[in-house]
């Protein structure tokens, strides 16, 4: 797998970021959607990835992933927009992208690294994904507020 930066170009991402806003907007209410469009994944406190496979055939890539890290403050970091191509879900994709962010969290010398997911069924996988790299349960961060649809997670970094 290789993870390349700034990609938000490609159509294959741009579709993938379509497709993730879609879903959030079919599983969850409108006033608890966090995820991010195009034009704020651009943004200065952003850094966004897209992870890639080689096809069946080894002759070119296939989109498999993305992710994006936004700097809250010095020393706190939020994952956004994590979402695996269905193509290329089960083979490991969403591990090695959140051990990247992770890793660049920490590279960044922040000491805390934080998301927000849903309640909802669909969210589930993601939930167990995060407890597993070792994001627990907190209380709303940054700008959050209390939200009945949302789950806030938090992992201590170094």
């Amino acid at each position: 797998m290789r993870i390349t930066e700034g990609t938000l170009d490609h159509p294959a991402v741009r579709e993938l970021i379509i497709e993730h806003l879609a879903d959030m907007h079919e599983t969850s209410p409108p006033e608890s959607i966090h995820a991010l469009d195009l034009a704020a994944l651009q943004t200065p406190e952003l850094t966004f990835w897209s992870a890639w496979l080689e096809d069946s055939a080894g002759i070119e890539d296939m989109l498999a992933g993305c992710a994006a890290l936004k700097e809250l403050d010095p020393a706190h970091g939020e994952i956004k927009t994590m979402r695996t191509a269905r193509g290329a879900r089960g083979r490991g994709v969403a591990g090695t992208m959140v051990q990247h962010l992770v890793t660049e969290a920490t590279a960044r010398g922040y000491s805390r690294l934080s998301l927000e997911t849903g309640v909802e069924d669909y969210f589930a996988v993601a939930r167990r994904l995060y407890a597993r790299h070792g994001f627990t349960v907190c209380p709303p961060f940054g700008d959050y507020l209390p939200d009945p649809n949302s789950v806030f997670m938090t992992r201590t970094l170094g």
